[in-house]
């Protein structure tokens, strides 16, 4: 597989399905966005955390595989022609949602109740928890924006939802795990 293709060199890029549209595509912000999580992901399980995490994580980063190729897809390219889909697309599932909120509930059972919003950081691996959570939420909503102008399966937009809330969850566990102090957010009055 060459690496460079020299396709790309006038700004355009294709999609899944061979439509060429340029760079700067709500569509390639989009995938490009989530590659961009799954880069930060990899960080987070390169940390010294525990072996289940780092194992929820790998199964995480296929799932974001997943994610790009839907959102690298031109929807006119994937639509039913006969009765089949024309490009073999794989999907994000009810169970892989439920697999996220599954991992969330097992990790609040050992967690303190919140009371207040926290602090990023304490920690060099909880701070790369919230680095690739907020990289999180900026993807769901460049993908919020791209599916009202495109749709595609909203359970993509679900997963992404709650993979930042398992970001944060998982950042909480491992402040904990480290003996990291959590530092509560309480405004200052004026």
């Amino acid at each position: 597989m060459k690496i460079y293709t020299k396709t790309g060199d006038k700004g355009t890029t294709a999609l899944f399905g061979g439509t060429r549209v340029p760079k700067h595509h709500i569509r390639i912000d989009s995938y490009g966005t989530v590659d961009e999580l799954n880069a930060n992901i990899g960080l987070v399980r390169d940390q010294n955390i525990d072996e289940h995490s780092k194992s929820t994580l790998e199964k995480i980063q296929d799932k974001l595989f997943t994610v790009g190729a839907i959102l690298a897809t031109d929807p006119e390219k994937a639509k039913l022609k006969n009765g089949k889909e024309r490009l073999n697309i794989p999907k994000i599932s009810k169970e892989d949602v439920q697999f996220l909120e599954t991992e969330i509930d097992k990790m609040n059972e050992d967690l303190p109740e919140m009371t207040h919003f926290v602090l990023p950081g304490g920690h060099p691996s909880v701070s790369h928890c919230h680095v690739a959570r907020t990289v999180c939420r900026r993807a769901e909503r460049i993908s919020a924006a791209l599916h009202e102008i495109e749709a595609f399966d909203e359970l993509v937009l679900q997963y992404l939802n709650r993979l930042s809330d398992y970001l944060f969850v998982l950042s909480r566990k491992i402040a904990k795990d480290v003996n990291a102090e959590e530092v509560k957010w309480i405004p200052q009055k004026n």
